[in-house]
């Protein structure tokens, strides 16, 4: 399943409810499940982005409709990275010539 990377940033309201961020989180795992998705992995950082998270969906598609989701909820605003893994990564080089 192609893997993808979501950087988000909270909105102003997200902000102001950050304590509900938590039960948030759970709603979007819980939506990208049903979209036949899982989150591998989700962090918390600090500097640009206030979160990142690793997630897998079965085509673009799907990760276009989740990321949508997110943006109407209102709590964030997110950027999607299509994530090549290392044996791609190769391929695609070597594709090159």
């Amino acid at each position: 399943m192609p893997t993808y990377i979501m950087l988000a940033s909270w909105t102003d309201p997200g902000s102001q409810k950050v304590r509900e961020s938590p039960r948030r989180l759970d709603i979007a795992k819980k939506a990208l499940f049903d979209m036949g998705g899982e989150f591998k992995a989700f962090y918390m950082t600090m500097g640009e982005y206030d979160l990142v998270g690793v997630y897998e969906a079965p085509d673009d598609a799907v990760a276009a409709r989740f990321s949508l989701l997110l943006g109407t909820l209102g709590s964030v605003r997110t950027k999607t990275l299509k994530a090549f893994p290392e044996a791609a990564y190769r391929e695609i080089i070597a594709s090159l010539g």
